[in-house]
């Protein structure tokens, strides 16, 4: 009786002490927000709970969308023994375990075990594997979450035992709904808390989606706030200053977030590519990671238009090996702002997919005899004359086979630089075209001019 009474007293201590998200949980599914398209009736969710027949399933969303908070209810809704493992700390042994209580309890209860492994996609195959068995018989059910791409980190036997459905993040709306249902519940665990309404607007446009660090943050907003102090959207600016903004590197948000750079990069957009710079940076992505990306679009983007961007991604690179943060961080947001503001050319792309293709169609091409090395060919080779000796350093010769002469890999763009780049290649390529029309069939001239080895062959 004792141990019963100070069990009860720890419990609720350690209740008290539980971090607000996790006390603000949902009761019901009603209460869920932001995922109609799972729990609305009529929907997949809602009809499981409804007719009480729960199917293994894998959630995937980004944090704090409410992917544990919806496996427990629906256990509760199936009336299923709720077994919560984290794959980050759980291994086969504990795994082996809950199975085997899993089947006591169908036999000494007649009820089911639903097992929530959070993190699903740090098992490894093996560890998945030893799933398989159990989740096919039903001894339990399986939810798994994660917040990376299932498609990539779940294996393909698991994936086609479960449902997979997709958690969407919340949306600025349902924040808000989440924190004033907070607020309603106050006497839980702040009875005195007093909040101006722009407060919650202002964690709501912090948190990219996430209720649990939406309700973290206004914790730590009200133990700043006095009592009897009204929490102003200052309190939440201080607290965000000395919080970590959240971004997952490896995660849905990663790859949406990389997204939005690249894409305002190449939309010559600097104010909002230097606003996902720094959300990346300030939510710990790899500096590294960053440059690197810059490089390529500097490249890929920029191009001839400008080929002075890359000179730049690359320095910026440099530096930040050099210095590390935060003072590359000047160097790098230089870089953000050259490339976005810089003309655009993706010739490059568009003549490297040219060239795979011609690659492909011709790989037996043979080299024309002018254009072979000399070093195997006593020295000289009959047809080669050299440029440089030519006015305007340039003769209209050809340097592909006559078969692939009209074969234009380069094809350039009117942007930046590249015009004078364009109306050059241009130019020339006319040259070549009246020389090969003019020349067809003809021998070269006798004249001679010195190749580019010393040599002087007949031209």
């Amino acid at each position: 009786m004792r141990e019963d009474l100070f069990g009860a007293a720890g419990e609720r201590d350690r209740a008290r002490s539980a971090p607000l998200s996790d006390r603000m949980r949902p009761r019901v599914l009603a209460e869920v927000v932001g995922q109609d398209h799972l729990l609305a009736p009529g929907q997949v969710l809602e009809r499981m709970a409804a007719e009480r027949r729960l199917r293994s399933l894998i959630l995937y969303g980004a944090p704090g969308s409410g992917k544990t908070t919806i496996a427990r209810l629906l256990a509760a809704a199936v009336e299923s023994a709720f077994v919560p493992l984290s794959a980050v700390e759980a291994g086969v042994a504990e795994v082996r375990r809950v199975v085997e209580a899993a089947r006591e309890r169908w036999r000494l209860e007649g009820r089911g075990t639903v097992v929530f492994l959070d993190e699903i996609h740090r098992f490894n195959k093996a560890q998945q594997d030893v799933l398989l068995p159990h989740v096919e018989t039903g001894t339990l059910t399986l939810v798994g979450a994660t917040a990376e791409n299932p498609w990539v980190t779940i294996i393909p036997a698991l994936l086609s035992r479960c449902l997979l459905l997709q958690v969407k993040p919340l949306g600025r709306d349902d924040v808000v709904s989440v924190l004033r249902r907070a607020l309603d519940r106050r006497a839980e665990w702040r009875p005195d808390a007093r909040v101006d309404d722009a407060v919650l607007t202002a964690i709501a446009n912090r948190v990219s989606g996430d209720a649990r660090l939406a309700l973290n943050l206004l914790d730590w907003t009200l133990l700043l706030t006095a009592p009897g102090e009204v929490a102003g959207e200052e309190r939440v600016d201080q607290v965000w200053k000395e919080a970590p903004h959240y971004h997952d590197r490896a995660g849905d948000r990663h790859y949406d977030r990389v997204s939005a750079f690249i894409k305002s990069l190449r939309g010559s957009d600097p104010d909002a590519a230097l606003f996902w710079f720094g959300l990346m940076l300030a939510g710990g992505e790899d500096p590294e990671f960053v440059s690197r990306r810059l490089m390529v679009h500097a490249a890929e983007d920029v191009g001839m238009a400008d080929p002075r961007a890359l000179l730049v991604a690359v320095a910026a690179h440099q530096a930040l090996m050099a210095v590390g943060l935060p003072e590359a961080r000047i160097p790098l947001a230089e870089a953000v702002i050259y490339i976005a503001t810089a003309p655009k050319s993706n010739s490059v792309v568009d003549a490297l997919a040219r060239l795979d293709e011609a690659v492909s169609d011709h790989a037996d091409a043979e080299v024309p005899v002018a254009l072979q090395s000399p070093q195997y060919k006593g020295g000289a080779v009959a047809g080669y004359r050299y440029p440089h000796g030519a006015p305007g350093h340039f003769l209209p010769d050809a340097h592909l086979p006559d078969d692939l002469r009209e074969l234009y890999l380069y094809r350039g763009s009117d942007q930046g630089e590249e015009r004078l780049t364009l109306a050059r290649a241009a130019a020339w390529r006319a040259a070549r075209e009246a020389f090969a029309r003019t020349a067809s069939e003809q021998t070269l001239s006798a004249d001679t001019v010195p190749n580019a080895d010393g040599d002087r062959t007949p031209g």
